[in-house]
C-alpha cells in the first residue's frame, strides 16, 4: 500500500511540473495544461501526507 502512494505522489507531483514545459514547447493548450496541473495537485497533496517522513528531530 505504501508504496502505491508513493508512486501516486510522484505521478502528481510529475503532473504538477511537466504541463508548465509543454505548454512553453507548444505541445498542450492552456486548458488542458489547467486540467492537468489541477489533477497533478490535487493527486499529490492527497498522498504525500502518507509517505513523507515525519521523523525530524525539533532544536529543543
Amino acid at each position: 500500500m505504501r508504496k502505491a502512494l508513493i508512486l501516486a505522489g510522484y505521478i502528481g507531483l510529475t503532473l504538477t511540473a511537466l504541463p508548465a514545459f509543454l505548454v512553453f514547447a507548444g505541445r498542450l493548450s492552456f486548458d488542458q495544461y489547467k486540467a492537468l496541473m489541477i489533477g497533478g495537485a490535487v493527486l499529490w497533496f492527497s498522498t504525500a501526507p502518507f509517505f513523507i517522513d515525519k521523523k525530524t528531530k525539533s532544536p529543543r
